[in-house]
């Protein structure tokens, strides 16, 4: 019997009696981050990085949570178990499941490049090491995140000048976060929807230290609309809210944007390749640095991207889950926010 087992209900550790990122609600669950596909209400008890209580916090509702460190070992029923840096969102982890020498590493999603407040990725020697795939073609090779801010920059600097806000289609937990720094330093003001503003306040009342952001609400003066440097998530594409900046120009930011054709495609002016996932190369150079003899690719491009791993001599097979991709261009309300008050609708 494996370590860890693959189960109607999510990543299973008999051993211990816990579940990884379960999709079903379980008594322990040990959760890699706070998106909603891996971190589901319902479960009794749940044991994830401090970082990530906050947001659990605002978007599970009361549970009984309980934080660790990266690097803290911790013993459930004689199972070893420690959370160490994915580098995908704030409070990403890796979660390392060690008993009678046997040990696997159960990434969640991850990247490879250190963003600056996500904590940077760190490979963990393991036997199995469960990875995601969602960008797991070769297609997938992202510019220097550096590279792609100058590219946001330029692009408020156009608009402006030709009198249009610039609106950035941003997940609200992760990518929302990450895009603050580089519209700060060349805008004084950043308007926000309640769906990123929810959380960047999670993050900052549990002491965050973020640029400060503006919600956008139906008593904010239409002086600051015009011409404003916005984030909204998906799902307020083609509302009412969107409308209330005309005339304003729409940038998806997401990996799916490495794709010629999509940003028209999805009817935006702009397509910003930024992803909170690794890349191909990221997932190969991840992989391999865990030493793993044994790889489990799980959502995304895991028959490509197990089988180029089989190929290159690494014991490599897909498995079906039920994680999703907070990457979507359209992700659904109740990932990407909470229900809306008459104020957000409005």
């Amino acid at each position: 019997m494996p370590l860890i087992e693959f189960s109607e209900k999510g990543l299973y550790c008999r051993a211990g009696g816990f579940y990884i990122d379960p999709w079903r609600p379980v008594e322990r669950a040990l959760i890699t981050h706070a998106h909603s596909d891996h971190s589901r209400p319902g479960s009794k008890y749940y044991l994830a990085h401090h970082d990530s209580i906050p947001i659990m916090q605002a978007r599970l509702g009361p549970h009984q949570f309980q934080g660790t460190a990266y690097g803290e070992t911790t013993y459930i029923n004689g199972v070893r178990v420690s959370f160490h840096p994915a580098g995908h969102i704030i409070g990403s982890a890796q979660i390392r499941v060690e008993y009678e020498g046997e040990v696997w590493v159960l990434s969640g999603d991850y990247k490879t490049e250190n963003d600056g407040i996500s904590g940077a990725f760190e490979p963990v020697k393991c036997h199995h090491f469960v990875t995601e795939s969602t960008f797991g073609l070769p297609i997938y090779n992202w510019k220097p995140q550096a590279e792609i801010y100058r590219s946001m920059q330029e692009w408020i600097a156009k608009n402006k000048a030709l009198g249009k806000s610039s609106i950035f289609i941003a997940y609200s937990l992760g990518k929302a976060q990450r895009l603050l720094q580089p519209l700060s330093e060349v805008s004084e003001r950043i308007l926000v929807h309640g769906a990123v503003y929810n959380m960047h306040m999670a993050l900052v009342n549990a002491g965050h230290k973020l640029p400060p952001v503006e919600r956008v609400t139906p008593d904010t003066p239409k002086e600051h609309l015009k011409g404003a440097v916005v984030i909204a998530p998906g799902s307020a594409e083609g509302t009412s809210w969107i409308r209330r900046f005309a005339p304003a120009a729409i940038g998806i930011c997401s990996g799916w944007m490495q794709v010629r054709g999509n940003t028209r495609r999805k009817n935006a002016d702009a397509g910003f390749a930024l992803s909170d996932h690794a890349d191909w190369k990221g997932l190969i150079e991840a992989c391999t640095a865990t030493g793993a003899e044994h790889v489990y690719a799980t959502h995304g491009f895991q028959a490509a991207f197990s089988r180029y791993l089989t190929e290159k001599g690494i014991d490599a097979r897909e498995v079906i889950t039920e994680y999703g991709s907070d990457e979507d261009a359209g992700p659904t309300p109740t990932e990407e926010e909470p229900p809306q008050t008459n104020e957000e609708a409005s």
